[in-house]
């Protein structure tokens, strides 16, 4: 990369490959986030509060390290022992901190995130003060813990570790197996949400639900975003046996909030809701989309809720999947206030139009580059690339679009691939710095399979797959509108997120 004077200055691309590698020692996805982090600061300015980047306090930094570093010394989110028993001992000798505050637990397949901040925004909006925890992250862990809308601070991550350490190893110290990464964090969010405290908690599943490390909270509302197949390995062959194990966070007594579900996946968790005397709610008959059109930005939609209807609310994220995320939200908002069950009446409709206006859902539809359009999506199964794809072509009216995907080992990456296929007029295919990775080569012959061998281009480094990919979008002049899909994994467009500068 050379200055406008001609000197050669070095490519923050390039940079961000070395400073990868030579963190040989540490957890390729906490690498990737450092490394990521430090280019991106050589790139853009100032970062959105919703991705945090490295802290600026070389001190801070440096203990933030420490806790990741240790951290990720402990399983990681994919290897699991079915049980909250070890959870459920943290939780003990902390006092249950997850108690002292009424909770909203969403579990699902697909728009778990996407609902929890939506539900986030609205709960905020009505003055109420939040904690959130979803997972993963897109570039930092810190996104994962967020108060009153915003992520949890360095310091304060820091400092909430290092407060239940001592309590952590007493746990490691008397089960089977030490607390796994994910079960470490869901304690530090819940001890978190309790010291700040908290009005309420938005809390998303990391998988399943029963024995899920989350579903040691009692929901008050149980919100089940759309259940498809994923993670067939550990929750189920089915739509149905997957809502057999999601349906373990419907608590006795709470509300229900069900998105639009596939038949056999309804009647499972209908079933259970009867047996813990739980009230339902269902998409499409209590409340739902009355209608929506695209607007700038996003799409302007009337949402009728448990209290009545919510005329012209802006929403400023792509696809119809979007629209359906919100009502589910609303809904679950509602029925934390008692809309429907104790009152009558509906929510505040400027107080909703202004926090749906406020949403953001970064790696979800999200535009971080114009001439061409770079749109990062982080689907990684086929119901959400299906839906990824509808949400494209409605949104945006692209002559020829280039993906760039780099998928995990673990996933139904054929049928992710042939959700893409008819709306990729080329694919690049990739991989990311996980470990869990799948392979560039190995993707690429599944690629060639579905889109043929003269549509497929193997760059195994992402800023190598990324520069391909702009190239091919801008490569003729009647391709004056070319656009670039990033998809295929949380991870593959945390990445690229920080490649491209978005801050």
């Amino acid at each position: 990369m050379s200055d406008p004077n001609g000197t050669d200055q070095p490519d923050p691309l390039d940079s961000f490959d070395d400073i990868i590698e030579a963190e040989t020692t540490r957890d390729p996805d906490l690498a990737v986030i450092e490394a990521g982090s430090r280019t991106l600061r050589t790139q853009g300015g100032q970062p959105h509060a919703d991705v945090p980047t490295r802290p600026e306090d070389p001190e801070v930094d440096r203990a933030l390290r420490e806790v990741e570093a240790e951290l990720a010394t402990r399983w990681g989110e994919t290897k699991l022992e079915p049980s909250v028993s070890r959870i459920s001992a943290l939780m003990d000798v902390l006092g249950d901190p997850q108690r002292s505050y009424p909770s909203i637990h969403i579990t699902g397949t697909n728009g778990k995130t996407s609902t929890a901040r939506m539900i986030e925004a609205l709960l905020g909006s009505f003055e109420l003060r939040t904690g959130r925890y979803t997972s993963p992250h897109v570039q930092s862990i810190t996104e994962r813990i967020s108060l009153d809308g915003a992520p949890i601070s360095a310091e304060r991550f820091i400092e909430t570790y290092q407060d239940i350490k001592p309590y952590i190893e007493m746990v490691d110290g008397q089960q089977e197996y030490r607390l796994s990464f994910f079960e470490v964090l869901t304690g530090m969010a819940y001890a978190a949400f309790a010291d700040a405290p908290v009005d309420v908690a938005v809390v998303e599943v990391g998988m399943g639900g029963s024995w899920d490390a989350t579903n040691v909270i009692d929901g008050d509302v149980a919100v089940i975003t759309p259940i498809d197949l994923d993670h067939t390995d550990r929750l189920g062959e089915t739509s149905a046996e997957i809502a057999g194990e999601k349906s373990g966070i419907i608590k006795q007594d709470a509300t229900v909030i069900l998105a639009q579900q596939p038949v056999d996946a309804a009647q499972v968790l209908l079933k259970k809701a009867v047996e813990v005397d739980a009230t339902v709610a269902r998409e499409g008959l209590e409340f739902g989309v009355v209608a929506r059109q695209v607007a700038v930005g996003g799409q302007l939609l009337t949402l009728r809720g448990l209290g009545g209807e919510y005329p012209e609310v802006y929403l400023p994220l792509y696809g119809a999947h979007q629209a359906h995320n919100a009502a589910v939200a609303l809904a679950a908002v509602e029925a934390f206030f008692g809309v429907g069950a104790q009152r009558a009446e509906p929510l505040d409709i400027d107080t909703v139009r202004k926090a749906f206006a406020a949403v953001s859902s970064p790696g979800r539809m999200e535009v971080v580059r114009r001439s061409p359009t770079v749109v990062l999506d982080a689907a990684h199964n086929p119901a959400g690339a299906r839906v990824t794809a509808d949400a494209v072509q409605e949104a945006f009216d692209f002559s020829r679009l280039i993906g760039v995907v780099g998928a995990s080992g673990d996933k139904n990456v054929r049928g992710l691939l042939e959700a893409f296929e008819p709306i990729f007029a080329e694919v690049v295919v990739t991989q990311n710095s996980s470990h869990r990775a799948m392979d560039a080569d190995e993707l690429a012959a599944i690629a060639v399979e579905v889109f043929g061998e003269e549509r497929v281009q193997v760059e195994p480094r992402l800023p190598d797959a990324l520069e391909a990919a702009i190239t091919l979008a801008e490569e003729e002049s009647e391709f004056a509108g070319g656009g670039v899909l990033v998809t295929g994994s949380v991870i593959t467009v945390g990445e690229a997120r920080l490649l491209l500068g978005k801050g």
